[in-house]
């Protein structure tokens, strides 16, 4: 059974080498009535500055633009063994990619997003919010962030829950989530899964304000709480216990160790979508891993989560 059948392949019009489109075809290349599309999205300000040309002869020059990207992408496509695969291509004219590629999702019901990424400097992930950021936040269906062009045989995926509490129904039903989306694309792709879970350090303002609190029976009590949670997790979905991993530390810290300890080819998380100065200053856990993950990234949004981007 095809997971993803309606693919949305966010294309890079800057670089020869698209690894977003070579990730779309390991997904569907064993898989018939699959349909993937070519995205890109293109803008030049100076088109839309001009005073010496009326909003015709503007809209005219915009289109030789998109159509010489759509040939550009139907080059990208020639050399593409496809026959099980349907193919198309979309160029959009708009300001911000991110919010172009969400409105194509809108309209045309797509269920994955593959995006090429690469490292930010801490320079611009303080001061700006990149493309990728914005899909993380904003896309309603899981975002595929690609870093290398080839995905081994029998490699590792990594997927991070969040074991605070398994009767917590948001967090329940997203680490479920999580973990079989991980066994669906371990399918498509012959891997093995693994889960990781990060716990807490004792907290330092609880040490110094109670003179009687014992840090080490709170975090021998608190390993053993996520521990139970994980276990379960894993018999549930029969993962074996030698595939878990239960570090201490900051969540994005644990999974990108654990991704590079078992050679992970991708990792499977969920993100929430948020919003306002505070988000765009610290970033989250999802965010946070992209820069130190060497390996490809499946970002999931949880049940109900609505876009903020809408089709007017």
């Amino acid at each position: 059974m095809l997971k993803y059948h309606n693919i949305l392949v966010f294309i890079d019009p800057n670089k020869v080498s698209q690894p977003a489109l070579s990730r779309a075809f390991d997904i569907v290349q064993k898989e018939e009535h699959a349909k993937v599309t070519l995205f890109l999205c293109c803008y030049d300000l100076s088109y839309e500055m001009t005073s010496l040309t009326s909003k015709e002869e503007r809209q005219s020059m915009q289109n030789v633009v998109i159509q010489e990207h759509n040939e550009w992408l139907q080059s990208l496509i020639q050399p593409i063994d496809c026959h099980n695969v349907e193919i198309d291509t979309t160029v959009v004219w708009h300001s911000h990619p991110f919010q172009a590629a969400i409105i194509e999702v809108l309209k045309h019901n797509y269920d994955l997003v593959i995006k090429a990424t690469h490292p930010h400097s801490k320079l611009s992930a303080i001061f700006f919010t990149p493309t990728d950021w914005n899909l993380l936040r904003k896309c309603p269906v899981p975002v595929l962030l690609v870093k290398h062009c080839h995905w081994p045989e029998r490699g590792n995926i990594l997927c991070a829950i969040d074991c605070k509490s398994a009767d917590e129904n948001n967090h329940h039903h997203l680490n479920n989530h999580i973990i079989n989306e991980a066994k669906s694309m371990a399918k498509i792709i012959n891997a093995k899964v693994h889960i990781v879970n990060a716990y807490p350090t004792p907290p330092v303002n609880i040490m110094l304000e109670l003179p009687e609190f014992d840090p080490i029976d709170y975090d021998a009590g608190l390993k053993k709480f996520h521990k139970k949670i994980l276990e379960d997790y894993a018999q549930k979905h029969s993962i074996s216990l030698q595939r878990c991993h239960l570090k201490q530390g900051l969540p994005e810290d644990v999974i990108s160790k654990v991704a590079y300890s078992i050679d992970a080819e991708l990792v499977v998380l969920g993100t929430v979508g948020r919003s306002g100065f505070g988000v765009a200053l610290l970033g989250h856990t999802a965010e946070q891993v992209i820069d130190n993950l060497d390996c490809d990234l499946l970002a999931l949004k949880p049940e109900g989560f609505i876009s903020p981007i809408t089709l007017d």
